[in-house]
């Protein structure tokens, strides 16, 4: 995601590095979650365990209940001045020591460790007084304990926002008040009373509605589903009671049922027992809906929602008594849904009244990191969070609808939130390193991407692991949590500056029904570190310090405390654990150097790209001889810096040093001025030993060389080992564990490896060891390929397991003996690990078959040692290509879419439209904007696909999941936002597929052949054989048989699959047949062509041709008079008056021909706006009659009791013709019988439903009143039903309603609810509202409130007015 607004947010404009992030977008994490399988780049089996560690991986995608964000967290202050002080000797580190109450509960908000607490007591006016933090993340509970209040008194929160549209109600309906004060809500369930304390000058009530579940996270729905869903229960079970009673009062009274009519009455009895039972079984609550009141009361919008259907008690939630809300930011004011969710929400008000935004979290994260940066407890201190004196700005950037995952959208409002309030730009990024750890290079995005970002490792002390943890026995040191991301990046940029405490016990949202919660993860040690800038900058504005990002960050890398002793650990903790107090006294000794950042552009010597931030020989070939690299260094100021009394005067004596001289060689000093200047380093790592080294090139002022390093230049170095052996095969032998501990092995893959068979085998402990493996490979021009494996061991054994490798490249293994993992054990853990590498070499990877007969030729040959070519293919996916019927271009009118250039962000919605024949799993796939999130040039991307109705079944991103859909008609809008319109204009013809996978038993599984004619002939199958090096052996892929493809495949569409060529070799005799499950596949398409030509189309024209040519134009002109009757308009009188004359025409012109009469039927049925409904019924029944009248129905019956003979051609037509006879008749008889029942209902005649009703309600009545209901005479209605029995099944869903009609006359609502399931049941297809109209005047009838309000609530899942905004 690249927009112009990160050209603005940093402070002297230094250009945003978006590199391809590692791993995971923004990284996340969460603790006391369920653990879920992480995968990578589709080939690779991802880490099935992490504690707590839940983030979107490489493949994107998503896991965990609480679905982290990035906590980027953001610093915001004014531009002022002010004083500084030398570096710490602290280390942080404890021995020997036991908690108290007191260092118990300070470890649970830990400040100790980062000299927060120091500084404080020091500075007990500079607690972040001053400072603003600008929470990017799941959004903040105002509600919270902790969060009400600064230490001085002022808001806590000053603004609540939810940046991703997610809670956005359409409220640009406007209603006006009746005389007593009532409107109709959009929800369209009552009329509502408006208050009339409420101003409202203008009398004008924009109303909108929204389903609450919508604004809830998923664990919190759980919980009310389970609360609401006992209480249902108790309704339920009552009613069941009621039926059972009334079965049995029945079934006493009349011992022998044999009268049909007392049989129809029990099952009817019985019908209603299995309905309320059936209904606890598929009982799925899609919770209350809300309705939303907006005005404006003359000076601020208002909002008021009616919540009672939220209520047990009718009497609470009424519109009328809400307190009304307006804008948080204006009177930072909040309510609660109701006491059984305890769910806090503000309200936000957009475009003039049009789009209210209802602001809940997605998840407790949010809260959690805001409380670890700035909570405020003046009962107890030692639970404050970092700075308690700072106010906070809530951006929630996780979208609900996505799970709680970020998207552009969200980061865009966010950051033009943050510059809305500071209007200089003055702003500190604070971002998590991320959780993709113990591997090197695994630093995620924002954090490791941009050197204007300040990336935040996550550390764990003593005090922590005791506290917090809750370990039986602490480490004696402090450490990087193992999952903690390394880097450094791939441009050679450290990734991680500084580290901070990655745990705490903080404040969590009210409606998790507790005050705090533990988490751990990066996404903690990020606010730990915001917070403790936010002191740096409260001292720094009450001092009059000028307050610069560059001088915050030099500050703290200068005085940060390193956690290991080793120059690589670095890649682990940057500079080390941050220091608040000694970084503020480099600060007041700084204050009167110039603010300047240093922005370091690498090349090597002779390329002109890439430019890096740093240097990292990762490959063999890199480290086999010195290389020359140009290094400009060049000062950025501040925006607003004087050219004259800033830029001029600027100028540093720089002495050059290198962390080894063997290894770097470079000038020793550099006279440096505002145009910046370039020196070379030279990096000879020939004589180095194999693995991993670090190396800095610093430079220091000459007239103030304790200031430390002005700007450092990473060097990274990783030397692989080669592997030597034959066959090729490296091993690890007893290498050494603690908690904690990582082992770091490099090697250089052969060249023709493709996959790696790796076996790991433990020895000497007592308790479970828990171990994490990764392996990284960088690659060019793609994101890097990642193995994550935790792997728990219960005692001493071995297991194996194999992943893809890419040939030639280094391959980075870490072993990690997971932090707390055997704390309290003093056994050593001893690990040897072993690695086989394989390879099949193919001349052809991903293989494209183009429709047509041809077999494709592969070559196939073993690089490494001998391998078993075992060759498999299948493909089981459909692509279906789309483009877009319709493209909308629009300007987004509210400000939280304008940038701070003034820019109004523009937005393109692609409307697709597709049609399933039978149900199945979709999911939309856009090769050019599908898994990119940070590095695309679009802001965001986001799809809907909704049915008929306008109920949305699936809402995605970039990330697409498949959602599974019945059989109908949907549409598919595409969402794309941009401040460029050029860019937008060139996406208007978008291809967009629809991939759905295939049933197992649809599935193709392509034949190989050892002869190219093979596939004709049907000979010379290609099985198996042994690759030896040296020698190659071709096979054919044969294209799929035509009999074997997807019914309903269209020409254009893609079948895709995999293509594997060997097998592991410990596999089994049946295992391997599956490509997708060996280490190795690729990607395997075939092109479906156009389909065969339609020989009986072609018959049926040629038929059609031999009928003499006045006869077929007779019929032409008699089907393009009906054609214009059909199209005729009956809106006015005139118009009906034009048909009717029309029809009189046509009947005397072409009388008694059948489809004309269906053709009068149906213009009267397509009528709207009826004045006297019961002439125009008896119209419909004339009508039909008149249909029915026309068709011989003796002729019809002799036919359909005999079989014709299908392979008579002339019998086939004569088939056709009868069946649409038969079909004419049904239907008329149908729409007869419907007229019929609306005649009987608007007269009132309802005498015998009446009494078949009470019947129903007192047993001791039902065998008589039932008796009278079905002793009435048969009249119009049933002698129509029993003709229309006759001739089609009156349970299927086309009939069916008559069948309900005739059920209810008779007083038998309970088989007319059941006739009515069974027909929404059978209908397959998006259902119809009048089925779900007709259940519910049902429900109503028989009285059972509790499921009538059930089905109300499903009526907007099914049924919407409108689809949701974007």
């Amino acid at each position: 995601m690249q927009t112009s607004i990160f050209n603005v947010l940093t402070w002297a404009k230094p250009p945003v590095t978006l590199l391809a992030p590692p791993f995971q977008t923004f990284p996340s994490l969460l603790i006391i979650a369920p653990r879920r399988k992480l995968k990578y780049n589709n080939n690779f089996k991802g880490r099935t365990k992490k504690e707590g560690n839940y983030h979107r991986s490489r493949s994107g995608s998503r896991g965990g209940i609480y679905r982290a964000m990035p906590c980027s967290s953001i610093v915001t202050t004014d531009n002022t001045r002010a004083d500084v002080g030398g570096g710490g000797e602290e280390n942080g580190r404890f021995r020997k020591f036991k908690l108290n109450h007191s260092t118990f509960l300070a470890s649970l908000m830990p400040k100790k460790e980062i000299g927060a607490d120091r500084f404080i007591e020091a500075h007990p006016f500079y607690d972040g007084r001053g400072a603003i933090i600008a929470i990017f993340d799941s959004g903040v509970d105002p509600a919270a304990a902790g969060l009400q209040l600064t230490s001085d008194g002022k808001p806590k929160i000053l603004d609540v926002i939810d940046c991703t549209g997610s809670g956005d109600v359409d409220t640009s309906k406007v209603v006006k008040a009746d005389g007593d004060g009532r409107i109709r809500g959009a929800s369209g369930w009552a009329s509502l009373v408006v208050s009339s304390s409420w101003k409202n000058p203008s009398g004008e009530w924009h109303v909108g509605y929204k389903l609450v579940y919508e604004l809830f996270t998923n664990s919190l729905i759980s919980r009310l589903k389970k609360e609401r869903k006992k209480k249902w229960d108790e309704k339920n079970q009552e009613e069941i009671a009621k039926a059972v009673m009334h079965l049995d009062k029945f079934e006493q009274k009349h011992t022998k049922v044999e009268d049909p009519k007392l049989k129809r009455v029990r099952g009817d009895l019985q019908n209603r027992m299995d309905i309320l039972r059936n209904q606890a079984d598929t009982y799925d609550d899609k919770g209350p809906v809300i309705d939303a009141v907006v005005w404006h009361d003359g000076e601020v919008w208002r909002v008021a929602l009616d919540t009672q259907s939220l209520e047990d008690d009718t009497k609470s939630g009424k519109l009328a008594d809400f307190v009304p809300l307006t804008n948080y930011r204006i009177e930072r004011k909040y309510g609660v849904f109701s006491k059984l969710d305890a769910c806090t929400f503000v309200v936000n008000v957009y475009d003039e009244g049009n789009i209210l935004s209802i602001v809940t979290d997605s998840s407790p994260h949010g809260t959690h990191v805001a409380g670890i940066a700035a909570a405020f407890h003046p009962q107890e201190p030692l639970l404050n969070g970092v700075a308690p004196g700072a106010q906070l700005i809530s951006c929630k950037i996780g979208d609900l609808r996505l799970g709680s995952m970020e998207t552009g959208t969200g980061l865009t409002r966010a950051l033009i939130a943050a510059v809305e309030v500071v209007n200089e730009h003055c702003l500190i990024f604070v971002s998590s390193a991320g959780n993709s750890g113990p591997a090197l290079s695994t630093v995620g995005a924002p954090g490791g991407t941009s050197s204007s970002i300040i990336g935040v490792g996550a550390y764990v002390s003593p005090a922590m692991a005791a506290g917090a943890h809750s370990v039986v026995e602490p480490p004696a040191e402090g450490l990087e949590y193992t999952w903690s991301s390394r880097g450094p990046t791939a441009d050679g940029d450290l990734g991680v500056c500084i580290s901070a405490p990655g745990g705490a016990v903080a404040p969590v949202p009210t409606w998790t029904l507790q005050g705090r919660m533990l988490m751990n993860g990066t996404s903690m040690a990020s606010p730990s570190a915001c917070g403790g800038i936010a002191l740096l900058i409260s001292a720094m504005k009450g001092e009059g310090i000028t307050v610069s990002p560059y001088s915050v960050r030099k500050a703290l890398e200068n005085t940060s405390i390193p956690v290991g002793g080793l120059p690589e650990d670095k890649l682990t903790t940057g500079q080390g654990l941050m220091q608040v107090d000694k970084a503020y006294e480099y600060i007041q000794k700084s204050q009167d150097f110039p603010c300047v950042w240093y922005q370091i552009k690498i090349n090597q010597s002779g390329k002109s790209t890439p430019t890096s931030r740093g240097i990292y020989l990762r490959e063999s070939t890199a480290c086999q001889h010195s290389t020359e690299w140009a290094v400009q260094i060049e000062p950025k100021f501040h925006e607003g810096a004087s050219k004259l009394d800033e830029l001029v005067p600027f100028e540093e004596c720089i002495e050059l040093h290198s962390s080894d001289n063997a290894v770097l060689r470079v000038p020793e000093y550099l006279l440096l001025t505002h145009n910046g200047r370039t020196f070379n380093i030279i990096v000879d790592p020939m004589n180095l030993r194999d693995g991993l080294h670090y190396y800095e090139v610093y430079g220091i002022d000459c007239k103030a060389p304790w200031r430390g390093p002005l700007f450092r230049i990473p060097i990274t170095i990783t030397k692989p080992k080669a592997v030597m052996n034959q066959p090729p095969l490296v091993s690890f032998s007893r290498m050494s564990f603690l908690p904690g501990h990582i082992e770091r092995r490099y090697i250089e893959v052969p060249l023709g490896a493709s996959w790696v068979e790796a076996t790991i085998q433990t020895s000497g402990f007592d308790t479970t060891r828990r171990f994490f493996i990764d392996t990284v490979q960088i690659c060019p021009l793609r994101r890097p390929i990642k193995l994550e494996r935790v792997i728990t061991f219960s005692s001493p054994t071995t297991k194996s397991f194999a992943f893809p490798v890419v040939g030639g490249q280094t391959m980075e293994l870490a072993i990690a003996q997971f932090w707390s993992s055997g704390m309290g054990s003093h056994e050593t853990t001893i690990v040897d690990f072993e690695i086989v590498f394989h390879g099949i070499g193919v001349n052809k990877t991903e293989v494209v078959l183009d429709g047509s007969e041809a077999p494709i030729r592969i070559e196939a040959e073993a690089l490494l040692a001998s391998e078993k070519l075992a060759p498999t293919a299948v493909l089981n996916k459909i692509r279906v290509p789309y483009r877009p019927i319709e493209a909308k271009l629009c300007t987004l009118p509210s400000n939280r879419d304008k940038l701070p250039s003034g820019k109004q962000i523009l937005a393109l919605t692609l409307t697709y439209k597709f049609k399933l024949e039978d149900g199945a799993e979709v999911k939309p796939y856009i090769p050019l904007l599908n898994n990119r999130i940070y590095d695309t040039k679009f802001e965001s991307q986001f799809y809907m696909i909704s049915d008929t109705n306008k109920r949305v079944y699936a809402m995605g991103d970039c990330y697409p999941k498949s959602s599974k859909l019945i059989k109908g008609a949907y549409t598919l809008q595409l969402y794309l936002r941009h401040d460029n319109v050029q860019y937008l204009e060139k996406m208007k013809q978008l291809v967009l597929f629809l991939e759905r996978n295939m049933e197992e038993k649809d599935v193709v599984r392509l034949n190989f052949f050892s002869e190219p004619d093979g596939p004709v002939m049907g000979n010379g199958t290609f099985k198996s054989s042994v690759l030896v090096p040296g020698k190659k052996e071709a096979f054919y892929l044969s294209p799929p048989n035509q009999d074997k493809l997807p019914k309903n495949s269209s020409q254009g569409s893609i079948l895709v699959g995999a293509i594997s060529h060997g097998k592991l070799s410990y596999a089994g005799q049946e295992e391997g047949k599956d490509p997708r499950k060996n280490p190795v596949s690729y990607q395997i398409s075939y092109l479906i062509p156009p389909s065969k030509t339609d020989e009986d189309k072609r018959k049926g024209y040629s038929a059609a041709c031999t009928k003499p040519i006045a006869e077929r134009l007779e019929e032409e002109v008699r089907d393009a008079k009906l054609k214009v009757f059909g199209s005729l308009k009956q809106d006015t009188d005139e118009g009906r008056s034009e048909w009717k004359k029309l029809a009189q025409l046509l009947k005397s012109e072409y009388p008694e021909y059948t489809p004309l009469l269906v053709k009068i039927m149906e213009s009267l049925l397509s009528r709207d706006n009826i004045d006297d409904k019961t002439r125009h019924y008896d119209e419909v029944i004339d009508a039909a009659t008149e249909v029915i009248d026309g068709i011989d129905r003796d002729e019809l019956a002799k036919f359909f009791s005999l079989k014709s003979d299908p392979e008579d051609e002339e019998a086939e037509k004569n088939k056709k013709k009868m069946e649409t006879s038969r079909d004419q008749l049904a239907q008329a008889l149908y729409q007869k019988g419907l007229a019929l029942a609306e005649i009987e209902t608007l007269k009132g005649e309802k005498a015998s439903v009446l009494a078949a009703i009470e019947g129903t309600k007192d047993s001791d009545q039902t065998g008589g009143q039932s008796a009278v209901g079905s002793d009435v005479q048969s009249d119009l209605f049933e002698e129509n039903f029993k003709e229309l029995t006759k001739w089609v099944d009156l349970k299927s869903s086309k009939y069916g309603t008559l069948s309900v009609l005739r059920e209810r006359r008779c007083g038998r609502l309970g088989t007319a609810l059941k006739v009515v399931n069974e027909m929404i049941q059978d209908d397959g297809e998006p259902p119809k509202k009048k089925l779900y109209e007709l259940k519910l005047s049902l429900l109503d009838e028989i009285g059972w409130s509790h499921l009538s309000t059930y089905e109300r609530q499903w009526m907007h899942v099914r049924f919407p007015p409108s689809l949701p905004l974007f």
